[in-house]
């Protein structure tokens, strides 16, 4: 059986790689004022941080129903089933909007799959997902693959600047204004498909290193892991972070991605964060 894999922007996946594993993408928006840009093709990551510094922050929506539609009906001309993956169905439509027109198009059997989270750490069931349609493997088998990786994913975000979580709605102006003046870092994770808090740590070094204590607890339990570090606008310290925990963490594979446009419309630069998983 031929399987095509299918996900969104917010999987911040490279281009090449997506290209080199037969990825199918389909964008988000990201709308500064009358202006609407699909995120990843005609924004990327820096030209994002680049406008919000000369502009109010933008406002994000889901990739409109028709898209996905247009992408199947082409892929079910070669393929025999599609996988999409998407990011968590708690923050964003698209997967219902996958799930949706899965239910308009002939010719291929979609299977959606809810990542119940998002950035590189959804990219890391996509790439499992094909890794294993290229080897030709079954779809029930890819999302049984799929579904085990759940139980070991793992994922902490922290926030610089308090005032996009308020503005979203994560935290009351109250919050944000006297965790400003404290200099508290969230530290954030996804629970229920919902981002919420995890722990209110004091300053931007402790929360990091909070993050390195979970990610210990987890190697400790035994097994090959895989880490991503995610930063907004903040290549440099990541990947000096990187070096450091490749010193603590000498089996763990790490690599660095990023928070692009639509999520670092919610999170804001100068976010940091890591996630990983069980190979």
């Amino acid at each position: 059986m031929k399987t095509a894999v299918v996900t969104d922007s917010t999987a911040y996946i490279p281009r090449d790689v997506r290209e080199k594993l037969n990825i199918y993408m389909v964008p988000l928006n990201v709308i500064f004022g009358e202006e609407a840009y699909q995120e990843e093709v005609e924004l990327g990551a820096a030209e994002f941080y680049e406008e919000v510094k000369t502009k109010e922050l933008p406002t994000t929506s889901q990739p409109p129903i028709g898209q996905f539609v247009e992408l199947y009906e082409r892929l079910a001309r070669e393929y025999d089933a599609i996988i999409s993956i998407h990011l968590s169905s708690g923050i964003s439509g698209t997967y219902q909007g996958a799930v949706t027109a899965g239910g308009m198009v002939e010719g291929a059997k979609l299977y959606p799959f809810d990542s119940e989270i998002s950035c590189m750490v959804q990219g890391f069931y996509v790439l499992e997902a094909a890794e294993m349609a290229q080897r030709s493997e079954e779809p029930d088998a890819i999302l049984a693959r799929l579904g085990e990786m759940k139980q070991s994913v793992r994922a902490y975000f922290m926030v610089d600047d308090l005032s996009h979580l308020q503005r979203g709605g994560r935290l009351s102006s109250a919050q944000a204004f006297i965790g400003g003046l404290l200099q508290v870092k969230p530290l954030l994770h996804f629970e229920d498909k919902k981002i919420v808090p995890f722990e209110k740590i004091r300053t931007r070094k402790r929360a990091m290193n909070r993050i390195v204590d979970l990610l210990g607890e987890s190697v400790a339990e035994g097994g090959q892991y895989r880490a991503v570090i995610i930063h907004a606008n903040r290549e440099d310290e990541a990947l000096e972070w990187k070096a450091e925990l490749e010193t603590a963490f000498p089996h763990v594979e790490f690599m660095v991605s990023y928070f692009g446009a639509v999520i670092g419309t919610h999170l804001g630069e100068g976010a940091m964060g890591m996630g990983w998983y069980k190979k």
